[in-house]
């Protein structure tokens, strides 16, 4: 794959629920092994892009849309595409942390084994590797037996980025998964999704301006379904092009 390649295209999309429209007609390239950080007030249709991502809105009755998302050029939204598939390549951490309830090793090994691993050694190295890549093995690699739902927050949430990676996907999307943190764990997260970039292309919707300033290669603006703008996230931050996107950085609303 080359280097900063368009890993999705979205061209055209409008997204609508029911009647109510969510997102107006986005146009937006998301290069590949980079952080793209999605960012806007409450209510501008991030979230609804994200799930679009993996077509995760698929669940909600009555939601629809137009336009075309391609990954690696294929249209995500053909009558071929197996969604099961499609969500095992585009793997999404949501904003609140769900372990299930199983020991932290079982966690991570779910979706390997759901794959048809077997093999206890293979199984070991999948876990071992995802929640090294997710900053979580020298926490927990002496109590893999204990169930997940007794590691903090913080700890819960990189366990759901580990959960992800075990399934070797190619794209992650992040929906605020920082806004129940607190700033070491936050911290760490973003710590491993620096070195995450390097193998996978990582869409976030970040906790806050802040966050999106730290850690993204690239950032856009989300405001009431519209994307305002998009770029360089140093040149975004630094020297937005549109009054809106400046008014909001600056923290002039929203």
């Amino acid at each position: 794959m080359v280097q900063n390649a368009s890993k999705i295209s979205v061209s055209g999309l409008n997204f609508y629920y029911q009647k109510k429209q969510a997102i107006f007609d986005l146009n937006l390239k998301i290069h590949a092994n980079s952080i793209l950080s999605v960012f806007g007030p409450a209510n501008s249709g991030i979230t609804t892009l994200l799930r679009s991502f993996n077509r995760l809105c698929d669940l909600t009755p009555g939601a629809h849309m137009e336009g075309q998302i391609l990954l690696d050029g294929k249209n995500i939204y053909a009558p071929d595409i197996i969604v099961t598939e499609l969500r095992r390549k585009v793997g999404m951490v949501f904003d609140v942390p769900t372990p299930l309830p199983m020991s932290i090793f079982d966690n991570i090994a779910y979706g390997p084994r759901l794959s048809g691993m077997k093999s206890k050694k293979l199984l070991f190295q999948s876990v071992e590797e995802a929640l090294k890549m997710a900053a979580l093995w020298e926490d927990v690699k002496d109590r893999l037996s204990m169930p997940a739902a007794s590691l903090s927050g913080g700890q819960q949430q990189r366990l759901c980025i580990a959960r992800v990676l075990a399934l070797k996907p190619e794209v992650i999307l992040l929906d605020r998964p920082c806004s129940g943190l607190d700033p070491i764990s936050t911290a760490k997260i973003e710590e491993s999704l620096s070195h995450l970039k390097e193998k996978f292309t990582i869409v976030i919707a970040p906790h806050n301006v802040q966050q999106a300033g730290r850690i993204s290669d690239r950032a856009a603006f989300m405001l009431m379904g519209h994307l305002i703008e998009e770029g360089p996230a140093r040149a975004v931050f630094a020297n937005p092009q549109d009054q809106r996107t400046n008014d909001y950085i600056t923290g002039r609303f929203g």
